[in-house]
């Protein structure tokens, strides 16, 4: 039984831990529902703790070069510390609500290129390899974000590009610690020059 313990507490063996999202398409504002289920592993482990999170991956800029990072931008927590037996198995269900700055990354019916937002699970194992899950998500515009992209492609406007980048934007109240940065072309003139 010690050599099964030492193999859970490597990784090998071990509690693990996945996302089901009851719907992965949600807008600012809203929630995203779950369950996290846990499976035992080969031994029994103290579960320290279980949380669930949105991150973005973002572009961070420094030294004359951008990197891609993950950014957890909320988080909550799913009950306390407990023991998982050998291959029992365990759900959580939650609700995780969706801040109202969270970037959209859906836009007519399309994933847009660079805008990653995802669940992101974690199970904190005492004395061992954490375990975790990942499970993107769909943002779509709000009613009044709609209205405003739709209008910008009556004027002849078209999507060109996205990206998250770390940071804020001086002078606003913003809370989450990136921003989105579009690009649109611009439309041609309709006297042809």
């Amino acid at each position: 039984m010690g050599f099964k313990k030492l193999l859970a507490s490597l990784g090998a063996g071990g509690a693990s831990v996945e996302t089901v999202l009851t719907e992965e398409n949600v807008v600012p504002g809203g929630v995203v529902q779950g369950e996290v289920r846990i499976q035992g592993g080969s031994a029994a482990q103290q579960i320290e703790g279980l949380s669930v999170g949105l991150q973005g991956r973002v572009e961070v800029e420094g030294n004359d070069q951008e990197t891609k990072q993950d950014i957890e931008f909320t988080k909550q927590t799913l009950g306390g510390a407990f023991e998982v037996q050998p291959g029992a198995v365990h759900a959580v269900q939650f609700a995780l609500e969706v801040p109202w700055e969270t970037p959209v990354t859906t836009f007519l019916g399309r994933h847009l290129t660079g805008m990653n937002v995802a669940v992101t699970t974690e199970l904190a194992i005492a004395r061992a390899v954490d375990s975790s899950d990942l499970d993107p998500i769909n943002v779509h515009p709000l009613p009044a974000q709609q209205a405003i992209l739709d209008a910008f492609g009556s004027l002849g406007f078209s999507f060109k590009s996205a990206d998250l980048e770390r940071g804020h934007i001086r002078g606003t109240r913003q809370r989450l610690p990136l921003t989105t940065r579009k690009s649109s072309s611009t439309p041609r003139s309709s006297t042809g020059g």
